[in-house]
């Protein structure tokens, strides 16, 4: 069974890891978990409350396939919560991390984003990250990207942040397939 834990904050943004999570715990059976700072309740932005498994501190590495660090507001702020160590670490034993929006930001003042290919929000974002030194591996495009067990996606994109992430897990079959061709169904109605 492959475990998976996101890490969340106070005004997380539910919508942009919903996907892989049911996807992974629904279809795949995966072990999905939650992780906040000192294990305590926090409060999505659309006022969702959320009591995490663990605390951020207790993580354990040793026993997951998947990090993924859900964007929200928390991170561009002072009470962001100093995970650096953890996603290098995760990184470094070759878990695969992920991003989506802010989380993004985490992954770049980490340093696991300044040798590989990432998207985020945009340029921009990342360019006020302390210690960031990935500019010129930056793409600037509204899905997912995926370089070297590493996901990155803009906010808007959770439907591709799912299949990049699932593909780089090794699972690749026709369930991902109807999924993206549901959710694209949305974006083909003309405006």
């Amino acid at each position: 069974m492959k475990r998976a834990i996101t890490v969340i904050t106070d005004n997380f943004s539910d919508w942009e890891t919903a996907l892989i999570n049911s996807t992974c715990r629904g279809y795949y059976g995966f072990d999905i978990r939650f992780a906040a700072p000192n294990g305590d309740p926090v409060i999505s932005s659309s006022g969702m409350f959320v009591t995490p498994q663990l605390s951020i501190e207790a993580i354990p590495l040793d026993d997951i396939d998947l990090l993924i660090i859900c964007g929200g507001t928390a991170w561009q702020t002072k009470e962001a919560p100093d995970i650096n160590g953890l996603v290098a670490e995760a990184y470094s034993k070759n878990i695969v991390v992920a991003g989506i929006c802010d989380g993004t930001r985490v992954l770049a003042q980490a340093g696991v984003l300044d040798n590989c290919r990432h998207t985020s929000n945009s340029a921009e974002n990342l360019s006020s990250v302390p210690g960031y030194r990935g500019g010129t591996h930056y793409q600037d495009v509204p899905y997912a990207v995926t370089d070297r067990r590493i996901v990155t996606a803009p906010g808007s994109a959770p439907v591709s942040f799912m299949a990049e992430i699932l593909a780089t897990l090794g699972i690749r079959d026709s369930n991902i397939q109807a999924y993206l061709a549901m959710h694209a169904a949305e974006h083909s109605k003309p405006v």
